[in-house]
């Protein structure tokens, strides 16, 4: 058999097992693209939008009347009501068309907050340290890094009149 009739041969068959391999482990065989084929029906709502939202807050409100007001700034009390509203938001929101977050869902979120997380703050509050103390912290670093830089520099130079 001819030599390059053989390599072409070897050269389209690798071809065809890699085309086979990279379509057998795409992962968008499952994938709905239908979104990608009809961008001009995926134009935001606002009004829509900020309906949707309400429904999802009417929900985590509902939700949220179950737990004990002095438990709300537990977040383990009330992680999986928490949980359904983001969910709830952005698939509604990416249903409609929208991004996730957008202003008007993050204006929402926030009203939502402010309402039954306005009460939570830090037991503890952190405070900076005095300026002495942060002086030291950030020079100490500074110098040993330069230290370290000088005594590399020395003992390279150092090694070469030694050889």
């Amino acid at each position: 058999m001819d030599p390059i009739l053989l390599t072409l041969f070897k050269l389209s068959l690798v071809f065809t097992v890699n085309m086979l391999m990279t379509r057998s482990l795409s992962d968008a065989d499952g994938v709905d693209l239908s979104f990608t084929q009809r961008p001009w029906l995926l134009q935001c709502n606002q009004t829509v939008l900020l309906l949707e939202m309400e429904r999802c807050g009417e929900r985590f409100r509902s939700d949220m009347s179950h737990i004990h007001p002095d438990d709300r700034c537990n977040l383990t009390q009330f992680i999986r009501e928490y949980h359904v509203f983001s969910s709830c938001t952005e698939t509604n929101a990416e249903r409609i068309g929208c991004f996730w977050p957008n202003p008007a869902v993050e204006h929402f979120i926030i009203s939502i907050h402010k309402h039954f997380f306005s009460n939570c703050s830090l037991e503890q509050v952190f405070i900076d340290p005095p300026d002495d103390t942060l002086t030291l912290l950030i020079l100490v670093p500074v110098f040993l890094t330069l230290t370290m830089v000088v005594l590399v520099v020395w003992c390279s130079k150092r090694s070469d009149l030694l050889a």
